[in-house]
């Protein structure tokens, strides 16, 4: 299913189209060089926002649920990333245990998890799942409705080696994002391969590191063609320190809020945009949407001394928000059945797997889509045949525009690359 763009298909979107495909060998030239110097994450997903003026990532996610979204037809892709990401980590690799989130067992999450295994047993490895929940005490199988069953098993620690009952893997594949810090039984690991890094988890990651990284890629590949930045950058500012129960550092944020806000505005005019801006204010760690406000006027700030002292905003596990980054807001132009849409990107090593659109019909074009009642609808990565049309009219062709989602999503993977190795504690470069 293609979108449907309701901006007019004319303006910097098409033009940024048109500019990439005609450099597209100096494009994949570009990314074979980065990643001959960087490694890329494992996998990733990345959130992209179309606003048919600028397109431009606004969420990374390093641990992606959701593989279940990723239709049959996609599903060799990402046999194929999986068995060259797994060759370059560990060409031995006969053994690959998935470690799951805790506590989390929907119908959903789980069938994230069956296709991973899926997907890792295509590709060669005798796949199971061990839960480092404590709940988890005995061999677990639940049954999951249109999907294979899904067995949890309580994982077994040795003394530098973690593993199952008469399992015993060469590579430990985390689909677990650590929000409330990395446990003991996954540390020293060091006869192991853990991936991705326990470095990667939001105990230690920043939005806003991800996001300088992002700027940094997006000057150079700007540089690379001769465009600006800004048209595949959303700007951002941080704000740390606040206490929200206490109403304390909110003068900071009003601060940031404004500086940024009025950069978008002389971005805005400069190309002749009539759009209202807003920026998002989100905590600078943590994932599933969760502390998010939209803000498009300082006014709304207002609401944050409003709130009840007992319930400061938190994210996944009740952690308190104290750090959060102000993002630049992107619109999102793009409509399914009425319903305000966003492309998300999979992506495995460095390759573009796949991905789905996430359509939330209750929500505006300026709001988070992900949140409860959003729904997903397959991209049309799903037509692997169908390659880019450099020829085509910009804006006249799916697969166009779905290359450009990949160019997208593979520079905030090259951004989590750069972010990765800054954070790695044996650089310990980062502060």
């Amino acid at each position: 299913m293609v979108p449907h763009l309701i901006t007019a298909l004319t303006g910097p979107i098409n033009e940024l189209e048109q500019r990439i495909l005609e450099s597209m060998p100096a494009v994949e030239r570009w990314f074979r060089l980065e990643w001959m110097e960087h490694t890329p994450p494992f996998y990733c997903s990345v959130d992209v926002r179309n606003a048919g003026f600028k397109l431009a990532p606004v969420d990374t996610n390093l641990y992606p649920g959701g593989w279940n979204n990723l239709t049959p037809e996609m599903l060799p892709l990402a046999v194929q990333a999986a068995m060259a990401a797994v060759e370059k980590i560990c060409p031995e690799a006969k053994n690959l245990l998935i470690v799951p989130e805790n506590g989390k067992r929907s119908s959903f999450y789980l069938s994230n998890i069956a296709q991973l295994q899926r997907i890792f047993r295509m590709a060669g490895l005798n796949v199971r799942v061990g839960s480092i929940d404590p709940d988890i005490k005995k061999q677990t199988t639940i049954q999951i409705p249109h999907d294979d069953p899904v067995t949890l098993e309580p994982v077994v620690r040795g003394k530098h080696r973690l593993g199952l009952k008469n399992f015993d893997p060469c590579t430990i594949l985390l689909n677990n994002d650590l929000t409330a810090g990395a446990p003991g039984i996954l540390e020293d690991l060091h006869e192991q391969y853990l991936l991705p890094p326990l470095h990667a988890g939001w105990s230690v990651r920043r939005k806003s590191r991800h996001f300088q990284s992002y700027e940094d890629v997006a000057k150079r590949f700007g540089k690379m063609l001769g465009i600006d930045p800004w048209l595949v950058n959303p700007l951002f500012n941080r704000c740390g320190e606040l206490d929200f129960a206490k109403s304390e550092g909110l003068d900071c944020l009003r601060a940031n809020v404004d500086a940024l806000m009025a950069k978008i505005r002389r971005k805005y005019k400069e190309y002749g945009i009539n759009e209202k801006p807003f920026v998002v204010v989100k905590a600078d760690y943590g994932s599933e949407g969760m502390g998010i406000m939209t803000v498009r006027d300082v006014k709304d700030l207002d609401q944050i001394r409003d709130r009840p002292k007992n319930k400061p905003p938190v994210v996944k596990g009740g952690k308190a928000i104290t750090d959060v980054i102000i993002q630049e807001g992107v619109l999102t132009a793009e409509r399914i059945n009425d319903a305000v849409a966003e492309p998300v990107v999979y992506m495995m090593d460095r390759y573009v797997v796949g991905g789905f659109y996430r359509v939330h019909a209750d929500r505006g074009i300026d709001e988070n889509l992900n949140a409860p009642g959003a729904v997903y609808v397959p991209l049309a990565f799903a037509e692997s045949t169908r390659l880019p049309q450099p020829g085509q009219k910009p804006g006249a062709s799916a697969p166009n525009r779905f290359y450009m989602y990949g160019v997208i999503g593979r520079l905030a993977m090259l951004a989590a690359s750069y972010e990765l190795e800054a954070t790695d504690p044996a650089a310990e470069t980062y502060d």
